[in-house]
């Protein structure tokens, strides 16, 4: 049982952190409702599970063959950082209406796992301190686990921004939420870029 609190407690920390996923779940609760933004938070925890399945049997090895495919996955996730920060900030602040579009879909959500570095960061080291001998059954078990905290940590987030809903109902103030938002997003994306 030890060996599953342990892997709970390092999905915990590496779910409910701020992150470019869990900002967007908060921007989406805020402007589209917790209900609509149940999509991103799905399709943010099934992108993440599968891709630490695939960590776990054996896609570190290919990286390790392939490194410059490590950057060619860092620069494409900071390109869709800053994509989406350009999004936010342009955002017009129009609550919930037909003209406003649509909350993050849950393949937006799972992609965006897939161009995440801290996710792939999470995986790799995640795999590393609990199925490093790469037991199928332990992989398993570790993305059992995940799920179910992702699921929740991002949940977390995005009923946050619907929280947050209230005192943004102005277009004004959700402009200024959202252009708060595209700043986080680019500050990651450049903290990325760091060596």
């Amino acid at each position: 049982m030890s060996l599953v609190l342990s892997m709970a407690a390092f999905a915990l920390a590496a779910s409910i952190t701020p992150g470019p996923v869990n900002i967007v779940a908060l921007s989406s609760g805020a402007q589209f409702g917790f209900r609509a933004s149940q999509r991103h938070v799905a399709g943010a925890t099934l992108g993440f599970v599968l891709l630490l399945v695939l960590m776990g049997l054996g896609l570190h090895e290919l990286l390790k063959l392939w490194p410059f495919m490590t950057r060619v996955v860092q620069l494409a996730g900071v390109a869709f950082l800053l994509f989406m920060a350009f999004k936010l900030a342009t955002d017009n602040g129009q609550l919930d209406t037909k003209e406003s579009g649509r909350a993050p879909s849950m393949l937006y959500g799972a992609v965006m796992q897939w161009l995440n570095p801290k996710a792939w960061l999470a995986c790799v080291a995640g795999m590393g301190a609990f199925v490093a001998d790469g037991e199928a059954r332990l992989v398993w078990q570790f993305a059992a686990v995940y799920l179910v905290i992702c699921y929740l940590s991002v949940g977390c987030w995005a009923y946050a921004g619907t929280f947050l809903r209230g005192y943004l109902s102005n277009p004004a103030g959700m402009r200024l939420f959202n252009r708060v938002m595209a700043l986080l997003l680019a500050v990651s994306a450049g903290y990325l870029l760091l060596p």
